[in-house]
Formats: structure tokens, sequence, C-alpha cells
């Protein structure tokens, strides 16, 4: 691989990461949401959407890793 294409692929890791911050922000804002709603509204339709989101965000925020880590790992990095 020449310098240029390691080069551009490290940015895009490094792009990724920037995104990967992002949404964990969001998940902990949307879990904060989620622990501070009353109980009787966690259990309701509101709260199960709010975990739901946290969930999905987490199975994202997991690959998002992966991608990552395999991107840094065809650079040699």
């Amino acid at each position: 691989m020449n310098n240029a294409r390691r080069t551009a692929i490290a940015a895009l890791a490094d792009r990724i990461g920037e995104i990967k911050a992002e949404l964990e922000t969001l998940r902990d804002e949307e879990n904060d949401y989620f622990d501070n709603m009353p109980e009787s509204f966690q259990c309701g339709d509101k709260g199960q959407v709010a975990e739901a989101a946290v969930a999905s965000m987490d199975d994202a925020l997991s690959e998002l890793e992966g991608a990552i880590d395999n991107l840094n790992s065809s650079t040699g990095g």
C-alpha cells in the first residue's frame, strides 16, 4: 500500500472516530433521559423507545469500533 492510500485510510479512521464520539454523546444523553424518567414512564412506551434507542446506538458503536480497528490494521497501525 502506498503512503497516499495509507494516509487516506488513517484519515477515514479518524473521521469515523469523531462520528463514534458524537454517537457516544447522544447515547449517553438518551440513557440519562431514560434514567431520569419516572418509573411509570420507563415501563411505558416512552421508556421502551428510549431503551431501544440506547441499545441500537450501542450496537452501532460496536460496529464503528470494529470498522476503526479494521482500517487501522489494514494500514499496519
